[in-house]
């Protein structure tokens, strides 16, 4: 981590300095420099997750990345989603065979959407005929792929791309499979890039496509059984949307240092723009979504390792709540830069690219919505999980102790439902009354709200009954509590198992916890978001953060 960031500030003269990435996103250019730098630090081994991978090392370190330069984040970290198939359902060859490959600076991609069918899974086209099916010619037990794959991150830079294929006319569940192609060994004829697409945000990036057309992939290009491809995909979404969080936390640094910036430097009738109560409120209540989303990316990517049976509920509320949080952050960092918030050439351009950046965030696998809406889908269970009151507490505190070892990925133990339901979730009660025991006394108040709002919550829990064909609109507010629910737990599981996180400027009367529940349960205290003002004014480092403190 740390070598990173210094490697990164060494080189913010020259690939990375702003104005230089800034002209690429003009120009739509991919940010080669900056990838070649990120593959010769050894970033890419960092995202091979067996046998002993910290994933959520591999959170931070793309943090570091994006807090500089969303795109660049974006396409480098693209590699990872391609390969997390194959590090939940490949054989271990398959694994050990693109692992090197990987480490190698070899780009991946991920093919799962198609132009005319878009999130829709079920109805994709892309197809994958046995050899014995496809006539004379044919490889014994190899296939053959026909078909378009678009709107896919780095399809045309990619040497290796996972595509799911429809291997049963008949479609459903069981009719589709992964593949993961080596473009190198296709015959030439056989497939195609499509043309970049161009885009809002992240300019520079490779957003285009691939067509194949009848091309021949061997018996060992098949990940995981025939047919299994949708549940694979459904359970290495659990890994990339926790992951997709990297982006959204380095994105907030990245905004929190240009207000910093503009705040301390500029003068609004004879006064610094700092010291404007109003301007203060913002900048306190933005250092405190940051730090809330922290502390959800933390424990969400922590339990990848400790709490993988709960990971479908753990993904798809975290990957609903950060980026749209972080989204809202920006909006409100925006209104306080004024006019430079617009300016895409200095001195204001930075935030204009950022918070387009950032957009497309909250719509990577799986959009908000569409994480809601998996969400609710086991809310029934959720519900009955929390009224029993029961929770996995040894993989929980492992997850909240930012410093204990992590135990190694287990993938035979990720589900597509959870049946334990979520136990952060499930212990936030006892959290409470522990904090409310142990301190700090200044939290006692926000604790007796928090409890007031969980108990509405368990309540609206109660009364949930879905609808068959579809979902209120009313259930996705149950959600967006639920969500809350979780992203107060972890705030409170954090500062209850990390007695480092009580002391220094954050953590003196509990200020970060009592920022962060605050600005959960809507509040409007002052004083508390004034002081976390004079922290983020004060803060020396490139990032202001929790996680770095704990460790």
């Amino acid at each position: 981590m740390a070598e990173l960031e210094t490697l990164l500030a060494a080189h913010e003269d020259d690939v990375f300095l702003p104005g230089t990435l800034a002209r690429l996103d003009e120009r739509e250019e991919f940010p080669d420099d900056a990838v070649r730098l990120l593959d010769d630090a050894g970033l890419p081994a960092h995202y091979v997750l067996p046998p002993d991978g910290d994933f959520s090392e591999t959170v931070r370190l793309l943090r570091t990345v994006a807090r500089r330069d969303l795109t660049v984040a974006i396409a480098h970290g693209k590699t990872f989603l391609g390969s997390a198939p194959v590090w939940v359902a490949g054989t271990p060859d398959q694994a050990a065979r693109l692992a090197e490959r990987v480490r190698a600076g070899e780009p991946v991609c991920w093919g799962l959407t198609e132009r005319d069918h878009g999130a829709d899974l079920l109805a994709s086209e892309f197809a994958a005929v046995s050899d014995t099916d496809a006539g004379e010619g044919g490889d014994a037990g190899g296939w053959r792929l026909t078909g378009e794959k678009w709107l896919i991150n780095n399809a045309t830079r990619s040497t290796l791309v996972c595509v799911l294929a429809r291997t049963d006319l008949a479609g459903g569940g069981r009719g589709f499979s992964l593949f993961l192609v080596d473009k190198q060994r296709l015959p030439k004829g056989s497939w195609r890039n499509l043309p970049k697409v161009r885009t809002h945000g992240i300019r520079g990036a490779d957003i285009s496509g691939l067509a194949l057309a009848d091309a021949p992939v061997p018996a060992d290009a098949l990940v995981g059984e025939e047919g299994g491809g949708v549940p694979v995909v459904l359970k290495t979404l659990q890994l990339t949307r926790t992951a997709c969080t990297a982006l959204s936390l380095g994105a907030a640094d990245h905004a929190l240092r240009l207000a910093r910036d503009f705040a301390s430097g500029r003068e609004l009738y004879g006064r610094r723009l700092a010291d404007v109560p109003h301007v203060r409120r913002i900048l306190g209540r933005a250092a405190a979504a940051a730090l809330t989303a922290e502390a959800v990316s933390a424990l969400s990517a922590r339990s990848v390792h400790t709490l993988p049976g709960e990971l479908s509920v753990i993904s798809a509320l975290t990957k609903a709540y950060v980026p749209t949080l972080t989204q809202q952050t920006l909006a409100s960092l925006g209104e306080l830069l004024g006019v430079r918030g617009f300016l895409t050439s200095p001195p204001g351009g930075g935030f204009a690219k950022l918070e387009r950046d950032h957009r497309i965030c909250a719509i990577f696998d799986g959009s908000t919505v569409v994480n809601r809406a998996a969400l609710l889908n086991q809310m029934p269970r959720l519900a009955r999980q929390l009224s029993r009151r029961r929770a996995a507490a040894e993989g929980l505190r492992a997850a909240a102790d930012l410093s204990a070892p992590l135990p190694p990925f287990d993938r035979d133990r990720l589900t597509i439902l959870s049946v334990t339901g979520c136990s952060a979730v499930q212990v936030l009660p006892d959290a409470a009354e522990r904090i409310r025991a142990q301190g700090p006394p200044q939290a006692g108040p926000l604790i007796d709200r928090l409890i007031a709002d969980f108990s509405r919550l368990e309540k609206g829990l109660a009364d949930f009954v879905p609808v068959v064909g579809g979902l209120p609109s009313t259930a996705f507010g149950i959600a967006e509590a639920y969500e809350r629910a979780y992203a107060a737990a972890a705030c409170l599981l954090l500062w209850l198992e990390n007695p480092s996180l009580h002391t220094g400027r954050l953590g003196t009367d509990g200020l970060w916890l009592r920022a962060c529940l605050t600005a959960l349960l809507g509040a409007d205290d002052t004083e508390v978001f004034d002081t976390l003002a004079d922290v983020l004014l004060a803060a020396p480092a490139p990032e202001f953060t929790l996680w770095g403190a704990a460790v």
